[in-house]
Protein backbone atom coordinates (compact mmCIF):
# COMPACT_ATOMS: atom_id res chain seq x y z
CA UNK A 1 0.00 0.00 0.00
CA UNK A 2 0.99 3.52 -0.03
CA UNK A 3 3.50 3.52 3.11
CA UNK A 4 6.01 6.08 3.95
CA UNK A 5 9.65 4.34 4.08
CA UNK A 6 10.43 6.79 6.76
CA UNK A 7 8.21 7.93 9.90
CA UNK A 8 10.14 10.72 11.41
CA UNK A 9 12.38 13.18 10.16
CA UNK A 10 15.64 12.41 8.23
CA UNK A 11 18.53 11.36 10.41
CA UNK A 12 20.53 14.19 9.05
CA UNK A 13 17.94 16.57 10.39
CA UNK A 14 18.05 15.19 13.59
CA UNK A 15 21.75 15.55 13.65
CA UNK A 16 21.04 19.07 12.53
CA UNK A 17 23.45 18.87 9.21
CA UNK A 18 22.29 22.03 7.26
CA UNK A 19 20.10 20.59 3.90
CA UNK A 20 21.69 21.36 0.54
CA UNK A 21 20.32 24.88 -0.95
CA UNK A 22 19.06 24.78 -4.21
CA UNK A 23 17.26 27.77 -4.65
CA UNK A 24 18.36 30.86 -6.00
CA UNK A 25 18.85 33.83 -3.36
CA UNK A 26 20.13 36.58 -2.07
CA UNK A 27 22.38 35.66 1.35
CA UNK A 28 21.84 33.56 4.17
CA UNK A 29 20.40 35.23 7.04
CA UNK A 30 20.48 33.72 10.85
CA UNK A 31 17.26 32.33 11.67
CA UNK A 32 16.93 34.90 14.61
CA UNK A 33 16.93 37.79 12.66
CA UNK A 34 14.06 36.75 10.82
CA UNK A 35 10.90 38.19 11.53
CA UNK A 36 7.54 37.55 10.58
CA UNK A 37 5.06 39.65 8.96
CA UNK A 38 2.49 40.24 12.23
CA UNK A 39 -0.28 40.88 9.49
CA UNK A 40 0.56 37.35 7.89
CA UNK A 41 -3.45 36.17 7.75
CA UNK A 42 -2.12 32.47 6.73
CA UNK A 43 -2.10 29.90 9.61
CA UNK A 44 -0.07 26.71 9.36
CA UNK A 45 -0.75 23.69 11.29
CA UNK A 46 2.12 21.97 13.63
CA UNK A 47 1.72 18.91 11.66
CA UNK A 48 1.89 20.66 8.18
CA UNK A 49 5.28 22.36 9.69
CA UNK A 50 6.42 18.73 10.56
CA UNK A 51 5.68 17.75 7.16
CA UNK A 52 7.53 20.54 5.43
CA UNK A 53 10.53 20.13 7.73
CA UNK A 54 11.01 17.11 6.75
CA UNK A 55 10.91 17.56 2.86
CA UNK A 56 13.70 20.48 3.20
CA UNK A 57 15.32 18.28 5.83
CA UNK A 58 15.59 15.65 3.39
CA UNK A 59 15.19 17.22 -0.27
CA UNK A 60 16.91 20.25 0.76
CA UNK A 61 15.46 23.95 0.03
CA UNK A 62 14.12 24.94 -2.63
CA UNK A 63 12.46 27.64 -2.08
CA UNK A 64 13.87 30.66 -0.72
CA UNK A 65 11.91 32.90 2.02
CA UNK A 66 11.23 36.32 0.78
CA UNK A 67 11.53 39.34 2.54
CA UNK A 68 10.84 42.98 2.17
CA UNK A 69 13.45 45.41 1.68
CA UNK A 70 10.86 47.73 2.52
CA UNK A 71 9.89 46.34 6.10
CA UNK A 72 11.91 43.68 6.91
CA UNK A 73 8.94 41.34 7.26
CA UNK A 74 8.87 38.04 6.13
CA UNK A 75 5.95 38.23 2.81
CA UNK A 76 6.82 34.76 1.54
CA UNK A 77 8.02 31.86 3.30
CA UNK A 78 5.90 32.06 6.88
CA UNK A 79 5.92 28.04 6.81
CA UNK A 80 9.49 27.76 5.89
CA UNK A 81 10.83 29.67 8.34
CA UNK A 82 8.94 27.49 10.59
CA UNK A 83 10.42 24.33 9.72
CA UNK A 84 13.90 25.41 9.66
CA UNK A 85 13.39 26.42 13.44
CA UNK A 86 11.90 22.96 13.97
CA UNK A 87 15.37 21.67 12.36
CA UNK A 88 17.15 24.17 14.67
CA UNK A 89 18.78 25.69 11.25
CA UNK A 90 21.05 28.32 11.93
CA UNK A 91 20.88 30.40 8.44
CA UNK A 92 18.19 30.38 5.65
CA UNK A 93 18.06 31.52 2.24
CA UNK A 94 16.55 34.72 1.93
CA UNK A 95 15.16 36.41 -0.97
CA UNK A 96 15.08 40.35 -0.53
CA UNK A 97 12.44 42.09 -2.51
CA UNK A 98 11.55 45.58 -3.27
CA UNK A 99 7.65 46.68 -2.72
CA UNK A 100 6.64 50.24 -3.51
CA UNK A 101 4.39 50.46 -0.50
CA UNK A 102 2.90 48.88 2.18
CA UNK A 103 -0.44 48.22 0.33
CA UNK A 104 2.48 46.12 -2.63
CA UNK A 105 3.39 43.98 0.19
CA UNK A 106 0.44 43.05 1.71
CA UNK A 107 -1.47 42.06 -1.52
CA UNK A 108 1.73 40.03 -2.50
CA UNK A 109 1.76 38.44 0.94
CA UNK A 110 -2.00 37.35 0.66
CA UNK A 111 -1.70 36.49 -2.70
CA UNK A 112 1.52 33.93 -1.91
CA UNK A 113 -1.02 31.63 -0.42
CA UNK A 114 -4.36 32.36 -2.45
CA UNK A 115 -3.07 31.70 -5.53
CA UNK A 116 -1.77 28.25 -4.56
CA UNK A 117 -5.26 27.81 -3.55
CA UNK A 118 -6.79 28.55 -6.98
CA UNK A 119 -4.87 25.20 -8.13
CA UNK A 120 -6.78 22.63 -9.60
CA UNK A 121 -5.55 18.98 -10.00
CA UNK A 122 -5.33 16.17 -12.90
CA UNK A 123 -6.53 13.27 -10.78
CA UNK A 124 -5.74 10.71 -12.82
CA UNK A 125 -2.34 12.10 -13.90
CA UNK A 126 -2.05 12.86 -10.07
CA UNK A 127 -3.08 9.35 -8.95
CA UNK A 128 -0.46 8.04 -12.22
CA UNK A 129 2.41 9.86 -10.59
CA UNK A 130 1.86 8.91 -7.15
CA UNK A 131 2.12 5.23 -8.14
CA UNK A 132 5.09 5.29 -10.12
CA UNK A 133 6.70 7.18 -7.03
CA UNK A 134 5.88 4.48 -4.55
CA UNK A 135 7.06 1.93 -7.01
CA UNK A 136 10.56 3.28 -6.17
CA UNK A 137 12.62 4.13 -3.12
CA UNK A 138 11.36 7.51 -2.71
CA UNK A 139 9.63 8.52 1.17
CA UNK A 140 6.29 9.53 -0.14
CA UNK A 141 6.47 12.35 2.55
CA UNK A 142 8.30 14.23 0.36
CA UNK A 143 4.80 14.26 -2.10
CA UNK A 144 3.21 16.55 1.09
CA UNK A 145 0.73 13.83 1.76
CA UNK A 146 0.74 11.85 4.95
CA UNK A 147 0.25 8.01 5.04
CA UNK A 148 -3.20 8.33 5.79
CA UNK A 149 -4.02 11.23 3.51
CA UNK A 150 -2.26 9.45 0.25
CA UNK A 151 -4.84 6.65 1.36
CA UNK A 152 -7.77 8.05 1.76
CA UNK A 153 -6.79 9.78 -1.94
CA UNK A 154 -6.32 6.41 -3.52
CA UNK A 155 -9.15 5.20 -2.34
CA UNK A 156 -11.03 7.94 -3.67
CA UNK A 157 -9.09 7.87 -7.19
CA UNK A 158 -9.88 4.18 -7.57
CA UNK A 159 -13.41 4.84 -8.13
CA UNK A 160 -14.35 6.13 -11.85
CA UNK A 161 -12.10 8.66 -13.25
CA UNK A 162 -13.10 12.01 -12.34
CA UNK A 163 -11.94 14.00 -15.35
CA UNK A 164 -13.34 11.41 -17.64
CA UNK A 165 -16.27 13.38 -19.03
CA UNK A 166 -19.91 12.14 -18.33
CA UNK A 167 -21.83 11.34 -21.14
CA UNK A 168 -25.78 12.00 -20.25
CA UNK A 169 -28.93 10.31 -22.44
CA UNK A 170 -30.59 12.92 -24.00
CA UNK A 171 -33.84 10.35 -23.81
CA UNK A 172 -33.98 9.47 -20.47
CA UNK A 173 -31.03 11.40 -18.29
CA UNK A 174 -29.20 8.59 -17.36
CA UNK A 175 -25.04 9.25 -16.81
CA UNK A 176 -22.51 7.30 -18.30
CA UNK A 177 -18.58 7.54 -17.92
Amino acid sequence: MYLNKSKNMPEKAKRNKVPPIYCAHDKMMPIEEMVEHPKNPNRHSPSQIMLLAKIIGGQGWRAPIVVSKLSGYIVAGHARLNAAQLLELPNVPVNLQQFKSEADEISHLIADNRIAELATMNQSGLKELLIELDAGNVDMDFTGFTTQALSELMEELDGPDPDKPKMICPHCGKQFS
